[in-house]
C-alpha cells in the first residue's frame, strides 16, 4: 500500500484527492497546510483525519512514500527538497519550478536520493493525447514532426482566480517572473517540448494586454502571448496563449506524411494522412474523411463514457497512477526529466524576452544542494 500525503490544501488539492481515490493500492495518510483550517476542511470533505500545519512534523509522523505538492510555485523548490530529504517521492504541481536552474537542481537531487519526481502536466495524459502519442510513435506522421502548434486559452470570466490577481499587486502570481503566464502556460509548452530536440536554435516571444483585461485594471499584467520556436533539427513550433480565444486547448502535429490534431476540450483526435486525389475527388473525399473522423470520435467518447473512462480528471488520474507505478516497479517516471527541463528553459527564455531583467533573476536563491524548509 503506497502511503501518500498532500501539502497545500487549496482548490486543486480536491482534484488530487479525487484522482488518487480512483487508484488501487494507495492511501492518503496526511494533509498539510500552513493554515491548519484549510487542511482540516479538506480532511472533513474526504474523511482524512491526519492534518498538519508543519511539513517537518507531517513527514516524521505520517512517513509518506509519495508527497503531492500543490502550493504556489515559489515554495516548490524548498518543499520538494524537504520531502526528498525525508525519503519521499515528489509530485509537483505545475510549474515544476521557478527557473530551469531550479528544475535541474531538484532533479539532480532526486537522482542523488534515489527518488522520483514528476510534474502536474496532466493534460498530456488525456485519452486523445495518449492516442496521439501512440500514433506518432507508430510512424503515422511519416517521420519527425515538421511543425507543431499548441494553443492554450484561459477564460477571464473565472473571477475567483483573476479578481484577486488583478486587485493585489502583492499576489503571489504577480510576483512570479512570468506573472499570469508563469502559472498557466507550462501545460501548452510541455506539449511542444515532448516533440522538440533538447537544443533550440530560436525562441521569439511577443506579448500584449487584451482590451478586456485592460478594462479590469492592472496595466502591467499581460494576457496575450505568441511564441515561435525552432530546434536544431529544423522542427518549428508555434505557441499561442490567449484569454480572448475561447475554448481552444489544442495540439497540432504536422509530419511529412500525416497530421494529428488533439482537442483537449472535446476529447477528440483528428487524423489526416497526406495524399492527393484526382480531379474533383479533391473536393469530396477529404471532407468526407473529416466527417468520418468526427463520427469516430463521437463513437469513442460515447463508449468511454459508458465504460466510465470519460471524466474530467482522467488525465490527472492516469498521470498519478503511472507515477505510482514507476515508484512501485522501478521504471522511469511518466514524464521524462528532459521534457521537464526543456519546458522550464523555454519558459525562462519567454519571460526574459517579455519582462527583461525582472524575469532573468531566479526568485529562489540557488544552492549547491537543496536546503531544508521549515514550512509550506
Amino acid at each position: 500500500m503506497l502511503r501518500v500525503a498532500i501539502i497545500g490544501c487549496g482548490k486543486v488539492a480536491d482534484q488530487h484527492v479525487n484522482a488518487i481515490r480512483r487508484i488501487t493500492d494507495c492511501r492518503i495518510v496526511a494533509l498539510c497546510d500552513r493554515e491548519l483550517l484549510m487542511a482540516r476542511q479538506l480532511g472533513d470533505r474526504f474523511q482524512i483525519s491526519s492534518c498538519f500545519s508543519e511539513v517537518d512534523e507531517m513527514l516524521k509522523v505520517a512517513k509518506p512514500d509519495a508527497v503531492h505538492i500543490t502550493t504556489p510555485p515559489q515554495s516548490h523548490f524548498s518543499l520538494a527538497s524537504q520531502c526528498l530529504r525525508a525519503g519521499s517521492h515528489v509530485y509537483l504541481e505545475k510549474p515544476f519550478a521557478i527557473t530551469a536552474e531550479d528544475a535541474q537542481a531538484l532533479i539532480d537531487f532526486a537522482d542523488k536520493c534515489g527518488l522520483k519526481m514528476t510534474v502536474g502536466h496532466n493534460y498530456q495524459f488525456t485519452l486523445e493525447m495518449l492516442e496521439m502519442r501512440r500514433l506518432a510513435r507508430k510512424g503515422f506522421l511519416g517521420g519527425k514532426p515538421v511543425h507543431l502548434e499548441s494553443y492554450w486559452s484561459y477564460d477571464l470570466g473565472d473571477t475567483s482566480y483573476v479578481g484577486p490577481v488583478l486587485g493585489n499587486p502583492a499576489h503571489w502570481v504577480r510576483q512570479l517572473p512570468g506573472q499570469l503566464f508563469h502559472n498557466i502556460i507550462s501545460h501548452g509548452i510541455a506539449k511542444l517540448a515532448e516533440f522538440l530536440d533538447d537544443e533550440l536554435t530560436e525562441v521569439v516571444a511577443k506579448a500584449h494586454q487584451s482590451q478586456e483585461l485592460g478594462g479590469l485594471g492592472a496595466q502591467e499584467v499581460l494576457d496575450e502571448l505568441r511564441v515561435l520556436i525552432r530546434d536544431k533539427s529544423g522542427t518549428t513550433a508555434f505557441f499561442c496563449f490567449s484569454t480572448q480565444i475561447k475554448g481552444r486547448n489544442q495540439l497540432h502535429i504536422y509530419g511529412p506524411a500525416g497530421t494529428l490534431s488533439a482537442d483537449i476540450i472535446t476529447g477528440s483526435l483528428i487524423r489526416n494522412q497526406t495524399r492527393s486525389f484526382k480531379s474533383y475527388l479533391t473536393y469530396f473525399v477529404p471532407p468526407l474523411n473529416n466527417a468520418l473522423e468526427h463520427l469516430r470520435n463521437l463513437r469513442l467518447n460515447v463508449a468511454d463514457f459508458i465504460r466510465r473512462r470519460l471524466y474530467q480528471d482522467f488525465g490527472m488520474k492516469e498521470l498519478i497512477e503511472r507515477f505510482y507505478n514507476s515508484i512501485r516497479l522501478g521504471g522511469p517516471p511518466p514524464i521524462p526529466y528532459r521534457e521537464i527541463i526543456l519546458t522550464a528553459q523555454i519558459m525562462d527564455e519567454i519571460f526574459t524576452q517579455i519582462y527583461g531583467d525582472r524575469a532573468s533573476k531566479p526568485l529562489t536563491p540557488m544552492r549547491p544542494e537543496p536546503a531544508v524548509a521549515t514550512g509550506e
